[in-house]
């Protein structure tokens, strides 16, 4: 969940941008599902159920923390089981920073990646029983 205000950033006489928190777990959280390796986001019950109707929250598992002019992004993610848990973390890491550059000009002080479960059930073996 997000905390604080909007992320102020100033363009000279043009005006400002303000870039919400929201928007920063969104991008956040598509990075993060990107990785091979990673199972799900972790979310409350209210998103499961959200999802269950059809409505995808690309910021579920993505907690962000703008205070002190700085930016840190914690991960909460289900990784599958066979996978290097350190390996994919990195990879988490490195593509979230990477992604919020890209989109936002922003550089984040700490990505912190918390595997809170293994995945043991595989698309595979769940296409067999059927």
């Amino acid at each position: 969940m997000a905390e604080n205000h909007a992320l102020e950033m100033v363009q000279d006489e043009l005006g400002k941008i303000e870039i919400a928190p929201e928007v920063i777990e969104v991008i956040a959280g598509i990075a993060a599902s990107e990785i091979e390796g990673v199972a799900t986001m972790r979310g409350n019950f209210a998103a499961g159920v959200a999802e269950r109707f059809g409505r995808k929250n690309h910021g579920k598992g993505i907690r962000v923390d703008l205070s002190e002019n700085q930016i840190k992004i914690d991960v909460y993610c289900v990784l599958n089981y066979g996978v290097s848990i350190p390996k994919v973390a990195q990879q988490i890491q490195d593509n979230i920073r990477q992604a919020l550059l890209n989109m936002t000009g922003l550089e984040t002080d700490e990505v912190n990646v918390h595997i809170v479960n293994v995945n043991f059930e595989t698309q595979e073996d769940h296409d067999n029983d059927e």
